[in-house]
């Protein structure tokens, strides 16, 4: 089959699938394959029309379908942690990836990853691939210590952990049995629905058993902690917070939420939301209990929120905001919103357009976070031809401010000299964030003293070469994780080039088949004169090879690529060869069988070892040591620390719009490239402060790990409030959420300021332990929360209602002159 058809049928297959799956008319299917294959496949076949220059070349072929990039244990095949779809993994249909196994096959021994297609929600349908299946232990409750671990979809139903537990345990199907999940040291919660699904059970990494115990209570309102059901400590970290905002907590713990529930408002929920959180903060606050199970609330989020539906890793903002949103649409006090016609300032007085912008507001929007949370910004933009002003006013929610970019990144690369007697060195440089691939080299020119252009960049995976980086590639392309090595070469011309080299131990008599050899050790890149690179010196004599292995003749290829000495001599003479040669894609899995001179672009060798050769003549220890450069044992600068100041500063900075960004101009009657400023207008009883740690692109994800020093009491807003007649906006902290670790992964827990005796909380999941002030102020702060001063409040912290004295009065409505 050509590559033209086998493309457009994968293509076909992969659209025909979608299709099925969006009609929900059967169960569908997916399976992984390593993007980092996937990749290689598509320039092999020319599937992006704008990559079409190498289709068919020999060197891109991709050999075996191979994960084993996806998996932390080989021989288990068990998936790493935080696997993202498109950057370490695609996923193909069922169709797809028969057609791909047929022409290519899957590499010895790896078993397909396939997955179930979930759906999820309950009012906006959506499927999702369910990647990680949940991990459950089972045990009998008279048995505790057989625990034996299964996986289970979260489709998967109660009924069937039971049969997996009858044959599991060989229980018999006429005897009755009850399960229980088992969460926690010691709290077991009875799963009586044999129709619900693991999804809708709320069951989480533990055991299900046939037991009950009871937990004990404490302590003191709001010292509450949260279960963690499975990556849910974005969840726990927000809610904390959140719980902390004692406006909002006391609003629902005085039943008041109760008269205001809309459930009529299309945008809205129909008050579930907002019946579930009550319920919740009434058991974290009125219960006395250690910690609590937030297992109904989670499973509410997720019917409404398909995103936060399974057991992967989120953000706390971004619950966060879905849940302000969800809480304000489900008690909207606007039962029916009017229409309203936007009007610019058109130089107008901005008391009177603001007042007029949070009328409106209020006319559509009138809820407890309105009350609460929302603030007004004022947004200016100026046409750089015609200098036409628009000034609009719009609300907020919660204050997103930019940390102030890094210009440099810190690189650690190895420098493999061309002397074969020298060990990699490992050094430190720093390079432009932005720069590239040539920026690399020149810094590392400075410390090593080699010429740039005798330098070749490449990101080593595998004991390859996953890419061989061009000297206009920029360095977004190279992440903090890569390993990244930087070969001294010649300049590549007519009499010479730069070869890659693997190595391969062979496994069996089949020297070429993929099958029989693994990559081990480091790869070279070494510049060989091309008048030796002749056809003698990779000798394919004899039958042509198999298609998948070679001959035996080929088996007694030269060991020698400088002079090719072969010749006609009787194999029968030939000594005993340590290695052999191959010519091989470069993935290193498949040999390249057809007859190709080692001078064409993209030739890659790989040297083939038996296992006693390599055991006589390889030093593993050896091959893996390197020094280490002094720019390596140089202690590296302290990071800077950064004022909450600047960030606000930075925020309210004029800018100029992008070339893909631009604003209509009325008058002008086209787009233009404007600047733009933001200022505040008016803030809200509860200041809700995202610092902008993560930043990403195609390419490119970092988070930022600045420490910004913010303050825990007497933060003074009132300089960038843009409002003359606006009153002092003094804001004392109450609550903060943070994230330790990288993007896609980490850890959540949260700081809390307890309104009961005013004393500092951490929470971590199901733990809460006391806190100082100065173990707040981290590089792991990610969102704040900052309460008003109001000048009616009481200085220091005194007993409500519901937590021992009366409950404080709500503001109803924002300040706006």
């Amino acid at each position: 089959m050509s590559l033209k058809v086998s493309k457009e049928m994968i293509k076909c297959l992969s659209k025909c699938d979608v299709f099925v799956i969006n009609c929900y008319q059967l169960i569908c299917f997916r399976y992984l394959i390593d993007s980092r294959w996937f990749k290689q496949w598509k320039k092999y076949v020319g599937f992006d029309s704008w990559d079409m220059y190498n289709v068919g070349e020999r060197s891109l072929y991709p050999g075996p379908i191979d994960n084993s990039g996806l998996f932390s244990d080989q021989e288990s095949q068990a998936l790493k942690e935080h696997l993202i779809d498109e950057l370490d993994y695609v996923l193909v249909p069922t169709e797809a990836w028969n057609k791909l196994v047929s022409w290519y096959d899957c590499l010895e021994g790896q078993r397909p990853i396939v997955r179930k297609v979930v759906e999820h929600g309950m009012f906006v349908k959506h499927c999702k691939v369910e990647v990680y299946l949940l991990e459950l232990n089972l045990c009998e409750n008279d048995n505790m210590d057989n625990v034996v671990t299964r996986h289970f979809s979260k489709a998967d139903t109660i009924d069937t952990i039971e049969k997996e537990m009858r044959t599991l345990f060989n229980i018999p199907s006429e005897k009755e049995t009850r399960l229980w999940n088992k969460y926690m040291s010691n709290t077991y919660e009875q799963l009586n629905k044999p129709d619900s699904t693991v999804q809708d059970a709320g069951l989480f990494q533990g055991q299900v058993a046939s037991s009950y115990n009871y937990r004990e209570s404490q302590s003191q309102p709001g010292l509450c902690g949260l279960s963690n059901l499975g990556n849910t400590c974005f969840m726990n970290s927000a809610l904390q917070c959140l719980s902390n905002a004692s406006p909002l907590t006391e609003y629902f713990l005085n039943d008041q939420y109760e008269a205001e529930i809309n459930r009529e408002n299309p945008l809205g929920m129909r008050g579930e939301i907002a019946e579930a959180y009550a319920d919740l903060v009434k058991q974290m606050w009125l219960s006395r209990s250690s910690y609590v199970a937030p297992r109904t609330f989670k499973t509410q989020v997720g019917r409404f929120a398909p995103q936060f539906s399974g057991y992967q890793q989120q953000d706390s903002q971004e619950l966060l905001a879905f849940l302000l949103d969800g809480l304000h649409e489900d008690l909207n006090r606007v039962k029916k919103k009017p229409y309203l016609a936007l009007r610019d300032a058109e130089g107008r007085p901005d008391e009177i357009v603001a007042k007029e912008a949070w009328t409106n507001h209020r006319l559509r929007n009138d809820s407890i976070i309105v009350d609460i949370f929302h603030g007004l910004f004022k947004s200016t933009l100026v046409c750089p031809e015609c200098s036409k002003v628009s000034v609009t006013f719009d609300p907020f929610c919660y204050l997103t401010l930019p940390l102030p970019m890094k210009k440099d990144r810190t690189m650690e690369v190895f420098l493999v000299r061309s002397d074969p007697e020298s060990r990699p060195t490992q050094y430190r440089v720093v390079v432009p964030k932005l720069g590239t691939v040539t920026d690399l080299c020149s810094a590392l020119s400075k410390l090593c003293g080699f010429p740039p252009e005798n330098m070749v960049v490449a990101d080593v995976y595998n004991h390859r070469f996953h890419k061989i980086y061009r000297r206009d590639d920029g360095l977004n392309q190279i992440m903090e994780k890569d390993d990244i090595f930087v070969y001294e070469v010649q300049e590549e011309d007519s009499e010479r080039m730069n070869l890659p080299v693997y190595f391969r131990e062979r496994h069996s008599k089949h020297v070429g088949s993929s099958a029989s050899t693994m990559l081990f050790g480091q790869p070279l890149l070494l510049t060989v004169p091309r008048h030796n690179l002749i056809e003698e010196a990779m000798d394919h004599q004899g039958s042509p090879e198999p298609e998948n292995g070679q001959s035996e003749e080929e088996e007694e290829e030269t060991s020698d690529l400088d002079n090719g000495s072969k010749g006609d001599m009787p194999k029968q003479s030939s000594p005993a060869k340590l290695f052999t040669f191959s010519i091989v894609n470069s993935y290193g899995t498949a040999n390249i069988t057809s007859p190709m001179s080692l001078s064409e672009a993209h030739s890659t060798v790989a040297i083939d070892w038996d296992t006693e050769s390599k055991k006589l003549c390889y030093d593993e220890q050896e091959a893996e040591a390197y020094e280490k450069h002094e720019s390596m044992l140089q202690p590296q600068k302290k990071k800077a620390t950064v004022a909450l100041r600047e960030c606000i500063e930075l925020f309210t900075t004029m800018e100029t719009l992008g070339e893909h960004d631009p604003w209509y101009c009325p008058t002008c009657k086209k787009h233009q490239q404007a600047t733009k400023k933001f200022d505040l207008w008016s803030l809200p009883r509860v200041l809700v402060v995202h610092l902008k740690r993560f930043s990403y692109n195609r390419c490119w994800r970092d988070k930022l790990d600045t420490v910004v020093d913010f303050p825990i009491r007497d933060l003074n807003m009132s300089e960038f409030v843009c409002d003359p007649k606006a009153g002092p906006y003094i804001y004392d902290l109450v609550a903060v959420s943070n994230h330790y670790g990288g993007m896609g992964g980490g850890h959540y827990t949260g700081y809390g300021k307890n309104k009961v005796d005013g004393k500092w909380y951490y929470f971590d999941d199901s733990s809460v332990s006391s806190a100082s002030e100065d173990q707040i102020v981290t590089k792991a702060a990610y969102v704040l929360f900052y309460q008003r001063r109001d000048e009616e409040a009481p200085s220091k912290p005194q007993p409500s209602a519901s937590l021992g004295g009366a409950p404080e009065a709500v503001d109803d409505h924002m300040d706006t002159n």
